[in-house]
């Protein structure tokens, strides 16, 4: 066997920050040309053993360091950034993080530019790329023109483009729609038998992880490693939900009927399980779709133009109602228009033309705080919202700018921050918290103001299954309680599936549908339009021939949530 290049050997960390060690000793291997998914719910400690893989600790983020930890035999503590930066290249969960060139083009070339390659290779190679992650258009835009899904994209372009051995993924699939989920994942998995790649993915959406055929999963809690083996090893065990991550959808649908899971061969694999014999067992569990009943118009869309350039229109004549207590779903390729739908409704931007009525009044003179007391608004970045330095504060300034008397900050903030799991981290710096927590953070800093409308900008992105649970029950609890209108704009088909009610399918500024998730994605036209990609469940029962496989996921939704 050969020998690994990456070797951790007991390794245990602690930030300065924090009292006790996020990592506990820890030892794995991983082996050349191998492709490893690390795995485990939020503040785990995956994002700590990249940070020590990448050589960010201790280079960017002090702490006590015991154990070995070698890349390419030579202990990592001891090499420069810049050293490790040739042996590995690295794709970070915040895009934003990574960006060092002006323009998607320089960015790209950074890597090859540093290499000192000629010119024309640099130009041919940056558009080769680009064109790879559908940003040939774009290489000419500044960071801040590009979607959190088109940063995503230029991020891994120039990781990509360079010619490195060991690539290391934090999240990348976070920002992605679903469609282009897939083709960076069979794009990773092509490369890696071209070059002979080691690949390490750490990643919440497991299920699209597994198709791109891992290797190994390694399942991380509380900064240890409980579980080192193969994908059907992890989902025969049962280890992945015991440890606040989700199974692949259509895994859950198996157990719901019973099947014996730890029993069956290839069950990592949707396309090559056998479960033709629990054919019947399986159908039994279909229940009928809900359908949306609300019908008392809250926020109305009306007649909006809207252009970042006079040149290209976004927005022309675009219409549409978000109803009263209702849980609405905006997906919709990156790049799509729905994120800046969310600033046109937040104030944030400005309408060419149109109105945007909130119980039949223009809110278009309002400022973005008097808009901000009645529509919640939670960005995509969680850094992009963050103010203050400890967690308490960002919870509670919300509050104290709204003279909210002390006693009742103190008691709002703690009861939020309880229910996302954050309470015991109160007195935390903002700091130490991994990109998951900071989302959880920013989402606990608008619900504390009880918002009338709470839209979402991906508010799962980064989240574990159990963290993910706990939000939507939340939600759904205040959708049902306090009617609060909440409007998710998401790539998660999981969330899309199981938990909105209406869906608006927006594509280069049109409103092509407007229907249920089951009738969207059972509509392969809609789909690939939107890039988004059908469930495991229906490619399962596609296979067993099935008819109306929404009913299926219907039941599991009803199982969880």
């Amino acid at each position: 066997m050969p020998a690994p290049i990456i070797d951790f050997q007991h390794v245990t960390f602690k930030y300065h920050a924090q009292a006790e060690p996020t990592l506990h000793d820890v030892s794995f291997q991983i082996y050349p040309g191998e492709k490893v998914l690390i795995a485990g719910a939020s503040g785990s400690g995956k994002t700590t053993l990249l940070r020590l893989l990448n050589g960010l600790i201790p280079q960017a983020y002090a702490g006590d360091i015991t154990g070995k930890l070698t890349l390419n035999g030579e202990n990592i503590i001891e090499q420069t950034l810049f050293d490790l930066s040739l042996q590995a290249g690295t794709v970070l969960q915040d895009s934003d993080a990574q960006f060092v060139g002006l323009t998607v083009a320089e960015d790209i070339a950074f890597a090859l530019e540093n290499d000192n390659q000629p010119v024309s290779h640099i130009k041919a190679e940056v558009s080769k790329w680009a064109n790879r992650f559908g940003l040939g258009e774009r290489l000419g835009l500044a960071p801040q023109a590009l979607s959190g899904g088109q940063k995503q994209r230029t991020a891994m372009a120039g990781v990509l483009v360079d010619d490195g051995k060991l690539l290391l993924f934090d999240e990348p699939l976070a920002s992605l729609d679903p469609a282009a989920g897939v083709v960076a994942m069979e794009m990773i998995d092509k490369l890696q038998t071209e070059r002979e790649l080691t690949v390490v993915i750490i990643e919440h959406r497991i299920e699209e992880v597994l198709s791109a055929h891992v290797d190994r999963v390694i399942v991380m809690a509380d900064g240890r490693i409980v579980a080192n083996g193969t994908p059907t090893e992890m989902i025969q065990s049962g280890i992945l939900p015991e440890n606040g991550l989700d199974e692949p959808l259509y895994v859950k649908l198996l157990r719901r009927a019973n099947v014996d899971v730890a029993s069956l061969a290839n069950v990592a694999d949707v396309q090559r399980v056998v479960v033709d014999e629990n054919k019947l067992a399986i159908e039994k569990l279909k229940i009928p779709v809900k359908k949306g009943l609300h019908h008392t118009p809250k926020l109305v869309i009306k007649n909006i133009d809207f252009s970042y350039d006079k040149n290209q229109q976004l927005f022309k004549q675009f219409n549409t109602v978000i109803h009263q207590g209702e849980v609405l779903g905006i997906v919709g390729k990156n790049g799509s228009g729905k994120t800046t739908l969310s600033h046109l409704l937040t104030g944030f931007l400005m309408p060419d033309a149109g109105d945007i009525l909130l119980d039949g009044e223009s809110v278009l003179q309002q400022s973005i705080k008097e808009r901000a007391d009645n529509i919640g608004y939670v960005l995509q970045n969680p850094n992009h919202m963050i103010t203050k330095a400890t967690v308490f504060e960002e919870v509670a300034s919300g509050l104290i700018l709204r003279h909210v008397p002390t006693d009742d900050v103190e008691a709002r903030t703690r009861a939020v921050l309880k229910l996302i799991d954050l309470d015991n981290m109160r007195h935390w710096p903002i700091s130490a918290l991994s990109f998951g927590q900071k989302k959880r953070l920013t989402i606990a800093a608008v619900l504390v103001l009880a918002p009338q409308i709470l839209i979402l900008d991906e508010p799962t992105a980064g989240q574990d299954a159990t963290h993910t649970g706990d939000l939507l029950n939340f939600l759904a609890t205040i959708n049902q309680q306090e009617k609060t209108t909440i409007v998710i704009i998401t790539h998660d088909m999981h969330l899309l599936a199981n938990f909105v009610e209406r869906a608006l399918v927006v594509v280069d500024g049109q409103l092509l549908a407007d229907t249920t998730p089951a009738e969207l994605l059972a509509n392969e036209k809609l789909v690939t339009a939107a890039s988004l990609r059908t469930t495991s469940i229906y490619q399962l029962a596609n296979r067993l021939g099935i008819s109306n496989p929404e009913e299926l996921n219907a039941a599991i939704v009803h199982g969880q949530v």
